[in-house]
């Protein structure tokens, strides 16, 4: 549901970790200035990892489903970004889209190991999203 206020589209293959946490760390910061939402080229399921690293730092994205790029087509997006290669190339042209912008990080559902090892990654790539939404405030905002 649109508020009127400008709104962001975050992007990944799968919609299942990546897209989820910038999605939560961005309505955390901008969430008073634009309306955010995340797709999927191919949407899974949102990881448990990624729920789990983010109620860490007290944001809550249990509720979130993965959704497809098809959902939002005919919406207009002040910016779209981009979190992973592959949906970089697939993404589909968004006709309102103000600005596309592309944040290349590791899929942390790719992680091997142990369930405290899978998460560290997920911790790491979650710290980098972060960084990059306190960027993307001070630039865009």
């Amino acid at each position: 549901m649109q508020t009127g206020k400008p709104a962001i589209l975050v992007v990944c293959t799968g919609n299942s970790a990546r897209s989820q946490m910038a999605e939560g760390l961005l309505r955390r910061l901008l969430g008073d200035r634009f309306d955010v939402y995340s797709a999927g080229t191919k949407p899974t399921s949102v990881r448990p990892e990624a729920i789990e690293v983010m109620a860490e730092i007290g944001i809550d994205i249990s509720h979130h489903r993965s959704k497809s790029v098809e959902e939002f087509l005919g919406r207009e997006f002040r910016y779209v970004i981009t979190v992973c290669d592959q949906a970089r190339q697939s993404c589909p042209v968004f006709p309102g889209a103000g600005e596309r912008l592309h944040w290349g990080l590791e899929d942390p559902a790719q992680a091997l190991g142990d369930l405290e090892q899978r998460k560290a990654v997920f911790r790491r790539v979650r710290d980098l999203i972060g960084e990059r939404v306190k960027q993307f405030a001070s630039e865009h905002a």
